[in-house]
């Protein structure tokens, strides 16, 4: 065990290195400090200095939501952990150690991977989106649709992705642009592997895409594996060909080398269902890094959480470890108002509706990610991630729609009072509920900038 020193005396707590600042990383040390604070003394160490909450930036390229940066050494020291920031080089399991790519060794009593995977190219030619660092070249894309300099464009889902809600989101949200600035003649089609579009959330919620799509105007072609863009065209795995302008597609995921560490194709880790890697007692994983197949921020917070709840028992906590049983939840953008969709794997229980599912309702649904993300300077630290059963009905927080019609409410006529200023931090205010604004909202925020400028 590792001891360190406190104010002149012994740390008897057990000593947790998270090697990763990503979901999982920032799940685990909050779960962590619920679970058990007195067994446990916990080291984050990432790369970044801060933790993006990257399911939003599909809405960047259309001013109608961002990214939520947090700086990691405050999450950390908030939750009386410490912040290192330095990458996972190598494991030596055997001493215990961790080496860094500084190449500074940190012993360990339990080790947990939550570095994420990398994301690569997995439609040659194709603009992929991984997030924030490709907002800018999306909106190129979108300004070429809007001068008609580009007429067809298709969203693809690769046949290693297994998470494609963010392409139904960009498509979704292209199509509602153009609609706002009258932008005619352009052709939107998702093109995906898919048999059914988000068959992973069940009949139901394909048939609500469906009609979401056919509202919008955008075409879906399923059971249609992308393979390359050529000049003008997506060319599929059977080689059957679409006609494209443009081709936007999702990444496909790898995980880097870890000396010392078993992994498997692509270098995903092997754990089992406690999410302990195979063949190392003190050693665990969570998040895209592991070999669980669809990538997805709630999943990776389920994983950190069943992680977390296996260490702090190995720490002497008293609680039962429960194995990882997946459920998925997720928030469709882009259709009028977000659809929320909910799967348990183990089952064929599903739901969706425009009503929140569980909450907090943010689009990572990490059971104590969630609430922290939702809760405002001076709150009352919050309960737990709950579910809720459809429909939902309205308690002591109001429901996410209402308090987003009343903040643009808010925001209209604060506008039609000349007070922009006022108007604009109402909108800032309704991006904190983690949806995206109305379309029309974005030409607004313009102009209200425009004008406050001008005073």
């Amino acid at each position: 065990m590792s001891v360190t020193m406190i104010e002149g005396r012994e740390d008897q707590r057990r000593k947790v290195l998270i090697a990763g600042g990503g979901v999982a990383g920032v799940e685990a040390l909050l779960a962590f400090a619920a679970l058990a604070p007195d067994r446990v003394s916990v080291e984050l160490m990432a790369p970044k200095r801060e933790f993006a909450y990257r399911p939003m930036a599909v809405a960047e390229p259309f001013d109608v939501g961002g990214v939520r940066r947090l700086p990691l050494a405050e999450v950390a020291a908030e939750h009386d952990a410490r912040y290192r920031e330095d990458a996972l080089a190598e494991v030596e399991p055997r001493r215990r150690v961790a080496i860094t790519s500084s190449g500074a060794e940190l012993s360990y009593d339990f080790l947990l991977l939550a570095m994420g995977a990398r994301a690569t190219v997995a439609l040659p030619g194709a603009l992929t989106f991984r997030g924030p660092q490709d907002v800018e070249a999306f909106g190129v894309l979108l300004g070429r649709l809007e001068r008609g300099a580009a007429k067809r464009v298709a969203f693809a889902v690769p046949h290693a992705v297994r998470w494609p809600v963010p392409i139904y989101e960009l498509a979704l949200m292209t199509a509602a642009h153009l609609a706002a600035r009258e932008v005619s003649g352009v052709e939107i089609a998702v093109v995906t592997h898919e048999r059914e579009p988000l068959d992973v959330f069940g009949p139901g919620a394909s048939a609500r895409v469906r009609a979401l799509a056919a509202a919008a105007g955008v075409e879906l072609v399923t059971s249609s594996a992308p393979a390359s863009v050529e000049a003008g065209r997506l060319v599929l795995m059977s080689g059957a060909a679409i006609p494209a302008d443009r081709v936007v597609a999702l990444p496909g995921l790898d995980v880097p080398a870890i000396p010392g560490i078993p992994q498997g194709p692509k270098g995903f880790i092997p754990t089992d269902l406690f999410l302990r890697v195979d063949g190392l007692d003190d050693v665990f994983a969570a998040g895209d890094a592991t070999w669980y197949p669809i990538k997805q921020g709630g999943l990776a917070a389920q994983q950190a959480d069943v992680a977390a709840s296996a260490i702090a028992a190995a720490a002497g906590e008293s609680l039962r470890p429960v194995p990882f049983h997946p459920v998925l939840r997720g928030i469709l953008l882009g259709g009028g108002k977000p659809l929320h969709m909910r799967s348990d794997a183990g089952t064929v229980s599903s739901a969706q509706t425009v009503e929140p599912l569980w909450w907090p309702p943010g689009k990572i649904a990490g059971r104590y990610l969630a609430p922290y993300l939702a809760q405002q300077p001076g709150d009352v630290p919050r309960s737990p991630l709950t579910d809720i059963e459809p429909p939902s009905t309205a308690g002591p927080d109001t429901d996410r729609a209402d308090a987003l019609d009343m903040a643009l409410a808010a925001a209209d006529a604060s506008a039609r009072a000349d007070d922009y200023e006022s108007a604009l931090r109402w909108l800032a205010a309704a991006e904190q509920l983690n949806v995206v604004l109305p379309i029309e909202y974005a030409h607004r925020r313009r102009a209200w900038q425009q004008a406050l400028a001008a005073h």
